[in-house]
């Protein structure tokens, strides 16, 4: 069995989506002073690499602690566009791994935008689903969609028009996954299990790749 961390790291200077303030971590105790470590943690719940609910931007949607914890983790498939140049995923170019989706029940979009993690270049252009694919993938029975880049949706959008046609259909998102390029496997399990928050609109993810070997 190999075991993959798919996660980013929280740290207080991190990377953030644009507008949304970066994380705190405060030592609150100390070995000296107290006797123990403790650290005081303020950070939004889409920080880092995170899930969104679908009560995320649906009013009437369920909130991640309405979901089954089984929504958190089963087999999962990488799609790789990696190698491609390409602002928007059409579905021409998802229809070939049609197959693949329909024996899963997480879809990973792999871009590539994770090794510009830290670098301006993290939040732009990175290829992300056109409302054509989104619709199309929502048809399937998916529990989520990840990718490895800071939106689902492109980065100029203003309406998340993709994450408004997923959600319906109680698909979480899960975006900023990172060392994709270490699964080798064509199928694995995919585990995302958020923090057990009451009304949680998100939550970070201590995100894995688990791989028969």
């Amino acid at each position: 069995m190999k075991i993959t961390d798919l996660t980013h790291l929280i740290y207080s200077d991190m990377p953030v989506f644009p507008g949304t303030e970066q994380p705190t971590l405060e030592k609150a105790n100390t070995l000296e002073k107290d006797g123990f470590q403790e650290a005081k943690i303020t950070m939004y719940s889409h920080t880092g690499t995170h899930i969104d609910a679908p009560a995320h931007m649906l009013s009437n949607g369920p909130f991640l602690d309405n979901l089954n914890i089984e929504h958190f983790i089963g087999n999962a498939t990488i799609l790789d566009f990696s190698k491609r140049t390409m602002k928007l995923i059409d579905l021409d170019s998802l229809k070939p791994y049609e197959e693949k989706i329909k024996n899963v029940e997480f879809v990973i979009i792999k871009t590539g935008w994770s090794k510009y993690w830290g670098d301006k270049k993290y939040y732009e252009n990175f290829p992300s689903l056109n409302l054509e694919s989104a619709k199309w993938l929502s048809q399937f029975n998916l529990k989520g969609i990840g990718i490895d880049a800071i939106s689902i949706d492109n980065m100029e959008s203003t309406t998340f028009a993709v994450h408004k046609i997923l959600m319906p259909k109680n698909i979480i998102i899960i975006e900023n996954l990172t060392n994709l390029d270490s699964i080798s496997n064509e199928f694995f399990i995919l585990s995302v299990l958020p923090l057990k928050n009451k009304d949680a609109d998100g939550s970070p993810v201590r995100a894995i790749s688990i791989e028969n070997i």
